[in-house]
């Protein structure tokens, strides 16, 4: 087997292409050469790496199909001219995307969210991205142990990723149905999301703190209780003086609304 870096053997594999095919193929194939290391051997390259990248391709729409085409391509191109030691393209496989029902916008579920939560989810979702090609290498060294009957190593690798992977998928869904309410919108007559509200609990007198922020925010210890909590629900579009019950673990909890700002 003769192996050269990634980035030359996608070279040699675009230059051996017709005319017409070699811009579509220059672009995904770099893409996966980007992805994997372009300074890395083809010999380097194992089935579970490249069923990894048909996980970052995604459900198996008409476009993800097209890109994996051209990487499978140029996968037997390897195998082909001895630069990579098994048969790697069948490991490309994608998603089986489900059946979507047309769902006009009325159906659309939104998720209402602060500026600042917006923001915070899309820092933590970078975050997570860059920690892929990480949990990538340690699955790759925990693999060179040949006994898989006991990899401790490798099974928390993979379980790590899931968690990634898993967490990476619910932002992304999040952020997608992500309506942004800004404090103020309600000019303070009633609570709304983003609001900060002072209530009395009427049993102790104490006066309580609250703002009221989307389901992925809520922290409790900064005052900050989300619109899908029971307290937050109760609060949600009442006015300065309005009492209202909230049904708590601990019993019956009796609030009065004092003061709204935003």
């Amino acid at each position: 087997m003769s192996t050269v870096s990634l980035l030359e053997a996608a070279t040699r594999y675009v230059a051996s292409l017709s005319e017409n095919a070699r811009a579509s193929a220059r672009a995904e194939v770099n893409r996966f050469v980007r992805w994997y290391g372009a300074n890395r051997s083809t010999g380097e390259l194992r089935g579970h790496d490249v069923s990894l990248y048909g996980e970052e391709l995604g459900a198996a729409t008409a476009e993800a199909k097209r890109r994996a085409d051209q990487v499978k391509a140029f996968l037997a191109y390897l195998k082909k001219e001895g630069m990579a030691p098994d048969s790697l393209a069948p490991h490309l496989r994608l998603k089986k995307s489900a059946k979507a029902a047309v769902v006009g916008p009325e159906q659309r579920r939104v998720v209402e969210v602060t500026a600042e939560g917006y923001e915070a989810l899309k820092d933590e979702l970078g975050a997570l991205k860059g920690q892929r090609p990480q949990v990538r290498e340690e699955i790759r060294r925990a693999m060179l142990d040949k006994d898989f009957r006991e990899n401790a190593p490798l099974d928390a690798a993979k379980e790590k990723q899931g968690h990634l992977e898993s967490r990476i998928r619910e932002i992304e869904e999040t952020l997608k149905q992500a309506v942004i309410v800004e404090p103020g919108e309600g000019g303070g007559s009633r609570v709304r999301m983003g609001s900060t509200v002072e209530v009395t609990n009427l049993s102790s007198g104490a006066l309580l703190r609250y703002t009221i922020v989307g389901a992925n925010e809520g922290i409790a210890a900064e005052g900050k209780i989300s619109n899908a909590s029971p307290i937050g629900r109760a609060l949600l579009e009442r006015c300065k003086g309005e009492e209202v019950s909230v049904s708590v673990p601990a019993g019956e909890l009796k609030l009065r609304v004092e003061k709204i700002e935003g």
